[in-house]
């Protein structure tokens, strides 16, 4: 349940550093690493088991392990605590001991990996596609984005814009859905046209078949624009994002 799961290093790393702490703190030491499945690992089971190393943090899952061997018939684990190291520059928002979670907090923002160069796309703008659902906060990290310099492309936007009369989609969607989709001025009642696809397959791919191709070419449209304005990156806040 850690948070920031890909920033967490793979077991068979961190099994790896221990050794070799382990053996830089005493060669001639006798240890056996074992990955744990569970909060109990073998100091439930393991009757050679004489003491367990605790901090202060931990010690209540110290006292839950004796608790575990007494049901087992295993002798009590004599307890001993340890003290952890304060880190002098956690921030206020982090822990105040060393800790690999504020690491990783200290690593947001930053790549896991280059991006591939993919010889089919250009160098530049860099796009970047923000999605989530609704209340998300995705508008208000566009926002953000844009505010630091990206060109910000809004589907939503075009969503609006390639239904209006005279837009890409317009004659198109009447066509296959009929007048009665429209309001008297021309323009189409989204939440009637909504009623009719609503729940049905069918009539969803038909409408997404017209409109979807229509918003692609103009968000790439926007993205020539972006390039156009020398604009590094661009940012493409979606609800639905299209290979």
């Amino acid at each position: 349940d850690k948070v920031l799961m890909e920033l967490i290093e793979p077991y068979e790393l961190r099994a790896a550093k221990l050794r070799e702490f382990l053996e830089d703190v005493k060669p001639s030491l006798r240890y056996d690493i074992v990955p744990l499945a569970d909060p109990y690992g073998p100091s439930v089971t393991d009757p050679d088991l004489r003491c367990l190393v605790v901090s202060e943090e931990t010690r209540r899952g110290g006292e839950a392990v004796n608790k575990k061997r007494a049901e087992n018939g295993l002798p009590e684990l004599a307890l001993y605590e340890i003290m952890l190291m304060k880190d002098p520059d956690h921030s206020q928002n982090e822990e105040e001991k060393i800790s690999s979670s504020s690491l990783r907090q200290r690593l947001l923002g930053t790549l896991l990996r280059p991006p591939r160069q993919d010889p089919a796309l250009p160098s530049r703008p860099y796009v970047i596609g923000l999605t989530g659902g609704t209340g998300s906060g995705k508008t208000s990290i566009a926002k953000l984005l844009e505010h630091l310099g990206a060109f910000l492309i809004d589907a939503d936007k075009l969503g609006h814009a390639v239904y209006v009369p005279g837009g890409p989609a317009y004659e198109q969607v009447v066509a296959a859905f009929g007048a009665e989709i429209l309001n008297e001025d021309g323009t189409i009642n989204r939440k009637v046209l909504g009623a009719k696809v609503f729940g049905n397959q069918e009539r969803m791919k038909s409408l997404t078949d017209i409109v979807w191709p229509e918003m692609a070419r103009m968000v790439k449209e926007q993205i020539r624009e972006a390039d156009a304005q020398g604009k590094a990156v661009c940012v493409l806040d979606a609800a639905v994002l299209l290979e």
